[in-house]
């Protein structure tokens, strides 16, 4: 019953102890002499100690026993005598230390009430203010989030609440070029051991190390903003999180697509807005306002976020008409949504936001800067107004001879469009677009997706990302109109919105992997997919923008290239790939596999391509060189 050895030798015996009374005893004890025990015995020590808090977070034991307290000293050790912490493996201990912390604090808040009775706070607040390195920072981050978000144990994380705020925010801001300085932009002998070793448990290789040192900048970014949600939650602090040049970063703040379903910038902007100062700080800032409508018309995991954050901004008095004019063109877009994420009629409730001003707007007591967004509304209550009245006074003759009339008007259109002469298709399409009962949904899905090829093609991005947008809406989120995805998906490519471009290519992918029962269910992944998806990959790479400021090459053409990004291409496209293939279907996934891809149509190469040659020429021949 007796162990005189500490550390491991300690846990082991737990293990195999039987009797609860004297494991617990013999655990007690551990704890109390962990910051004692040997160098080579404290690590594997904290390892099985931190598999341990990851398997059961939830489990009362440990944290009964004393954890917190023990983890609470060797973070005072290891900041306070740096001496020891260089000594052996104890680099590793404020890792391991820390991330046990969290782990324990996640679910329950009992636990995060002895954690901060420990004295936790204290050593995690130094980890945050980096002193020791951006790895010990990273879990830190993430423990004092999981300690701030209970109520019981917020008002001690309160205490500090300046200087965690702007951490955070820095953090938030700066951690990708930090990251990509200190460990990515190296060469693989440079690079600290015990990071590449954390990463990789000694297993991997240069390339693994990279993929995972994106998942972990990513997540660093997103659980730093999950600690100012924890303050915005709560109405603390919003005027410091509310600086210029963070809120318009934001709705760029996101996971990547290996921690997509991580909390985002734009889950921060969306609890901003349920404050007033909150809401007033972005309703000031157009750009801020720009960003979330763009990505209210996206395919992105948190498109839901962007719509409700615009419809708060624009039921408050004292936001609404700014952000009207800036939003309306984009959510009038929107206003045949029927459902997304579950929440139903997201539709109706746009049309009623927006229309509640409309009789001022009407007899001239309310104006607009942007004309595009009067003619919106406008267009908004004709559309949902208007036309329902005139669609219930039709009779069913009348009807026939509309729905004849449309089905005449779209052939035309085709007929214009396969001509070349696009502008005229365009009017054929419009044409038949305003006389289309509101009924017939389907017909309304092509006309919209028709027109905008033509925008397409004419180069008029903004116009076609609009007609898509309505496409989709109609054809609602279960089952897309998958050409529509691929079209806004090039809309987008062509003003450089990457990642909305990506998650259209990605979503277009993923649903033509899923047809069944016809000719295209046999196809291969396309290669003008593939190739967007590589482009938009590249484009999006976490260290995009870190790798293009300290560039030290210049390639042939003469674009700056650093010199791990050479290395790098192919294995971060791999990871992505692969993250893709765990979101695909079976068949999806068999076809990435044995590197099959879908030939390029003949409609595609074989006609569209001589059909833009004949476009040349004619008067709007200038804008073929967009394309």
């Amino acid at each position: 019953m007796k162990c005189t050895s500490t550390g491991l030798s300690c846990l082991l015996c737990t293990v195999k102890e039987k009797d609860p009374s004297v494991r617990k005893t013999i655990t007690a004890q551990c704890f109390k002499d962990l910051h004692l025990t040997k160098d080579m015995e404290l690590i594997p020590t904290l390892r099985c100690l931190w598999n341990t808090a990851l398997a059961q977070p939830d489990d009362p034991e440990f944290p009964s026993l004393g954890v917190f307290n023990c983890m609470a000293r060797l973070l005072n050790r290891c900041i306070r005598d740096q001496k020891w912490l260089s000594r052996g493996k104890n680099v590793y201990v404020p890792y391991y230390a820390a991330h046990i912390i969290g782990s324990y604090t996640m679910n329950k808040s009992r636990f995060s009430v002895l954690a901060v009775k420990s004295g936790v706070i204290s050593p995690l607040i130094d980890l945050l203010r980096g002193k020791i390195t951006w790895v010990e920072q990273r879990v830190a981050v993430r423990a004092l989030g999981h300690i701030a978000r209970h109520r019981r144990t917020f008002e001690d994380i309160k205490v500090h609440e300046v200087e965690i705020i702007k951490l955070a925010m820095d953090i938030a801001s700066k951690c990708i070029s930090t990251i990509y300085s200190d460990f990515v932009g190296k060469k693989s002998e440079n690079r600290d051991e015990y990071h590449s070793y954390l990463m990789t448990k000694g297993l991997g290789e240069f390339e693994m190390e990279n993929k995972k040192a994106e998942s972990w900048a990513c997540q660093m970014k997103c659980w730093s903003l999950y600690l100012l949600n924890c303050f915005v939650t709560k109405k603390r602090s919003i005027t410091l999180i509310c600086k210029e040049d963070f809120l318009k970063n934001l709705c760029d703040m996101w996971g990547g697509l290996q921690n997509q379903h991580s909390f985002s910038g734009i889950g921060l902007i969306r609890s901003l807005c349920d404050s007033e100062d909150g809401r007033e700080n972005i309703a000031q800032l157009e750009q801020v306002v720009e960003n979330i409508c763009n990505l209210s018309r996206s395919s992105d995991e948190w498109q839901f976020l962007a719509i409700e954050s615009l419809l708060l901004l624009l039921k408050d008095p004292k936001t609404r008409n700014r952000v009207t004019n800036i939003a309306a063109p984009f959510l009038a877009d929107l206003v045949e949504l029927r459902a997304i994420k579950g929440r139903k009629k997201m539709g109706d409730m746009i049309t009623q936001v927006l229309l509640q001003d409309y009789a001022a707007i009407k007899y001239g007591q309310l104006g607009f800067n942007e004309k595009g967004s009067q003619k919106a509304i406008e267009e908004i209550w004709d559309l949902k107004v208007e036309k329902r009245k005139r669609d219930k006074i039709m009779s069913e003759q009348e009807v026939k001879e509309t729905e004849l009339l449309v089905s005449i008007l779209k052939r035309e259109g085709n007929k214009k469009f396969w001509s070349a002469e696009i502008e005229a298709a365009v009017n054929k399409y419009t044409e038949a677009l305003d006389l289309c009962p509101l009924k017939l949904r389907k017909e309304k899905i092509v006309l919209y997706s028709n027109r905008a090829q033509c925008h397409l093609i004419l180069g008029e991005a903004e116009l076609a990302i609009s007609d898509t947008t309505r496409a989709l809406c109609l054809s609602g989120e279960m089952r897309p109109h998958i050409k529509s995805l691929w079209r806004r998906s090039q809309a987008y490519d062509m003003i450089g919105f990457a990642r909305l471009s990506l998650m259209d290519c990605l979503m277009f992918i993923n649903e033509r992997s899923k047809l069944h029962g016809d000719r295209s269910s046999k196809r291969k992944i396309p290669y003008y997919a593939m190739c967007m998806l590589n482009k938009q990959m590249t484009a999006t790479w976490t260290f995009a923008g870190a790798a293009k400021s300290t560039a030290d090459d210049i390639d042939d053409d003469g674009a700056h290239k650093s010199r791990v990004q050479h290395g790098f291409d192919g294995g971060k496209m791999k990871g992505k790939t692969e993250a893709l293939l765990k979101s695909m279907p079976t068949q999806g996934k068999d076809e990435l596999k044995k590197g099959r891809l879908w030939r390029t149509s003949r409609r595609s190469k074989g006609v569209i391509e001589p059909l833009l040659k004949r476009i040349k020429g004619r008067k709007n021949a200038e804008v073929q060189e967009k394309l």
